[in-house]
Parts: structure tokens; sequence; C-alpha cells
């Protein structure tokens, strides 16, 4: 599962100016005081209050409004602030100044894995849904592929603004700002950095009106000022428990409770559980991704059975481990350690597990299992019939 920080816009406007990317003034507010004051320090003719909600379509859903007072300001954030867009409450808006657009571009910078590489995509159609353009109108969306050893110079910034169809006195100043936002991907260790729209005024400036940004949370140990970028507020109370335990764990909507050593064989775990839950009554689906790694000691098994349980979704535990450098006995080991070190927390598994032990040493971790007779436990040999029993039993 890919660990990554995504940003308010306001955080990434923040990071853009840091850079030095051309962006138009912005301050935050969670009141429509807030709000009042805020429009009145920035001074601009108009403003517009901007829901801070990690999803798109704010404008549609009313989360985008323009303001040409503080006191119209603090009507409009009170318009918004509380509003539900696609499930995200808004709880802080951003005022921001206003600007006399001429004319609206994309641009986004983003990882492609598949072919190890950055891609840059440019378009000098702005402004609306980038996914509808590139259904429509695929032939306006430049694709440029960008070497990570290299990054955004001169040359590409030229070559992307080229393919997007700019000339003259616009491309000399689009390329300028893209190298600049090519900067920002990669000293802030970023996966995604995109600006819909890039804007050029009616005075020919060339301002990012509105940003995106995702941060790769795996470069987290180079960056401590990232730290301060995560909304504790907006985290899952789950996720952020497992975070603060050291564990790989990701939240997710079914009933079936996961573990498993790699991240490979987890991802593998997760559909055939999906897939096995489809035979049964309210098709259970797995309920997250927990990958322990290779050392399943009882600690880190306990506390991932201990974050588990702890979701009153979860109605069964499917635990997936193939033995290499960490074999299947220790791991079996792990486990019972892992009850009786629940226990003298005071706390029990209560929901049903399902064990399938492959690989090294899997005959012994499965008799370490049988001998000790853990309350609830079943062993499957293999990973579809464990994953269907699973489901079985959440579905129950």
């Amino acid at each position: 599962m890919e660990a990554r920080v995504d940003l308010y816009e306001y955080q990434a406007r923040d990071v853009f100016e840091k850079h030095g990317v051309p962006v138009l003034r912005g301050v935050t507010a969670v009141t429509p005081e807030e709000a009042s004051a805020a429009a009145a320090e920035i001074g601009s003719p108009v403003v517009v209050v901007k829901a801070q909600v990690k999803t798109g379509g704010r404008g549609k859903a009313g989360g985008v409004q323009v303001a040409r007072s503080p006191e119209e300001a603090a009507a409009k954030a009170a318009d918004i602030l509380g509003l539900d867009i696609k499930g995200h409450v808004v709880q802080k808006v951003m005022i921001a100044e206003g600007a006399n657009i001429a004319e609206e571009y994309y641009f986004s910078l983003l990882l492609d894995r598949a072919n190890r590489s950055y891609l840059a995509m440019c378009s000098k159609e702005g402004g609306m849904e980038i996914e509808q353009l590139a259904v429509e109108r695929p032939e306006a969306l430049a694709r440029v592929s960008v070497d990570p050893n290299v990054g955004i110079d001169q040359a590409k910034a030229d070559e992307i603004v080229a393919a997007a169809g700019f000339d003259g006195d616009d491309a000399v100043e689009i390329a300028r700002v893209l190298q600049l936002l090519g900067k920002v991907y990669e000293a802030e260790d970023a996966t995604l950095v995109e600006v819909n729209p890039l804007v050029k005024t009616a005075e020919g400036r060339i301002v990012a009106l509105d940003g995106k940004v995702s941060l790769d949370e795996n470069a987290e140990f180079r960056h401590a000022d990232h730290a301060e970028l995560t909304d504790k507020s907006a985290e899952d109370p789950l996720e952020a428990a497992a975070k603060a335990k050291g564990l790989n764990y990701v939240k997710l909507d079914g009933s079936v409770g996961i573990i498993g050593n790699g991240a490979g064989l987890v991802m593998s775990t997760l559909d055939v559980v999906a897939y096995a839950g489809e035979e049964f009554a309210g098709s259970p689906k797995p309920a997250n991704f927990l990958d322990i790694g290779g050392g399943a000691s009882a600690e880190v098994m306990a506390n991932g059975l201990e974050i588990i349980i702890s979701d009153e979704q979860v109605k069964s535990v499917f635990v997936n481990v193939f033995g290499g450098i960490t074999a299947c006995d220790a791991v079996a080991d792990g486990i019972v350690q892992a009850f009786e070190l629940l226990g003298s927390r005071g706390e029990h598994v209560d929901v049903p597990l399902v064990v399938r032990l492959d690989g090294n040493n899997a005959d012994l971790g499965r008799q370490i299992l049988t001998d000790a007779a853990l309350p609830g436990l079943e062993q499957v040999d293999t990973m579809d019939g464990a994953a269907r029993r699973a489901a079985e039993l959440a579905a129950g």
C-alpha cells in the first residue's frame, strides 16, 4: 500500500511559495470572524473563500465562493464551514486573494511506477476535471516522460510547454514555473504535484491558483518539517494507533482482519479474501492491510492483533504467513505469546482467528499452534481455503 500524506490546498500553497512558485496570498480561518479578519488583512477587492478538504468537487458542492468585502467573506465562510463534501466535513477555509483570470491551464507531475520514471502532464485547458478531458479529448493533454535523475530542467520544461502547444512569452514564463514545480517535487519527496488551474492573469502573470501535493511518507526521515503537515484530527484513530506502534496498517471497510508478512503477500490476501467473500451473505471483505514484515515477534503480533480486534467491524481475522527468513515456528510462537501478552493487558482475542502457515518450518509452526489449543483459532493449509473460512466466519 502506498504510504503518502495528502496536503490541504493551503499547505500546498505554502510549499509552493517556499520554493518560489508564484502564488496568491492566502490565510486560513476556522470561524466566520477569522474569515472576515483574513479578508481585511489580504485587502484585495475580491477574495475567494475556499473549503479545505482533501477531495475534489468543492466548487460544485458550494465549497468555493467569491466575496467582495470582509463582511461577505464572513457570511460565505459561515455557509461553507460544516459543509459535507463527499463525506468530508469542512473544518477550515482559506481566504485567497482574488485574481483577474485571462486563461486557465493544467499541469501535474507524478510518479510513473510502471515506467520507473516521472510523468508530466500539461494542457492549455485547465480548470475542468482532468479525467474528463483525458477521456473526451486526449489530444489536448500532453504527456511527457521525465527522467528522475534529471528532473525538470530547462530543456525538459521547454519540451513540456511545446508539447502542450504554448509559444512566445507565455511559453518562456510557463517553462520557468514548471521548473520550480519540479523543484517542489524533488525537494519535498513528493509523489504528486498538481496545479489546476495554473492561470495567466489579465496582467500577464503566470500563477499557481490551486495546488494538490502528495508527499511520500517513507521519506519522512529526511523532512522533520513534514510532521506538522499531518492533520491529526483527520487521521483514522486506528491508523494513528498503528502508526504509533510502528505498524504498516491501513484501515479498509470490510469485516475480515488481515495480518501477513510482506506487502506483496498481504495485497494478494486482500484479493483472495474479497473473492472468497462473494460466496457468503453480505459479501465479507478485508477490514485492513497489515504487513508485519519479516519480524513476527510476540510484541509485533500482539500489537497487530490489538489494533485489528479493536476495530468493531472485524468479525474474523486471517493470519497468512509464508515463512522465509523468519520461520513459521517463530511466527507460531509469536501468535501464542501474543495471546498471552494480550491476556496480561486484560485484552482477549474475542473473534475467530484463521491461520495459514507455509514455507520454512511450516510443519513445526502448525504443531506449536495445535499444542497451544488457543481459543477460537483454526488452522487451514491453503491460502484459498483459509480465505474462504475467514470470510465464512465473518459472515457468521
